[in-house]
């Protein structure tokens, strides 16, 4: 009589891999005062439109809401984006200043961590034992 494998149920398997997973180092926090980043065109499109899209049609959820901006934005020609790439711009300049403001006041320095190696450094003996 030929030995059959016993089975082995997905619940056992798949709680196995779960702690068999690596633990990943904790996420830096940002830190709070830092300048946001620019929005795209697209974002300020948005931001203009997502009222006008829940006004004509209130029963529609986030997902969907989402759908329909984007294509309208993909059916919008170059002359009709203009506008808020134009905006886009401009807040890309604004966040630029914002930020050289920021790292000019001491922020946005790197903690070093103690498992971060140390730079190496070359010895100058080396150098002269090749001449």
């Amino acid at each position: 009589m030929p030995q059959t494998m016993p089975k082995v149920s997905t619940k056992e398997t798949k709680a196995s891999k779960k702690t068999e997973t690596t633990k990943r180092a904790p996420k830096e926090k940002k830190d709070p005062n830092a300048p946001k980043r620019g929005l795209s065109a697209y974002m300020f499109f948005v931001q203009d439109y997502r009222p006008k899209i829940k006004n004509d049609h209130p029963d529609v959820s986030f997902g969907e809401t989402g759908k329909l901006l984007g294509e309208k934005w993909k059916a919008m020609s170059a002359a009709e984006k203009k506008p808020f790439e134009d905006l886009a711009a401009k807040d890309k300049l604004r966040a630029e200043k914002d930020k050289k403001a920021y790292l000019a006041t001491g922020g946005g320095e790197k903690k070093t961590s103690k498992k971060s190696k140390p730079a190496v450094e070359e010895d100058e003996e080396d150098d002269e034992d090749d001449e």
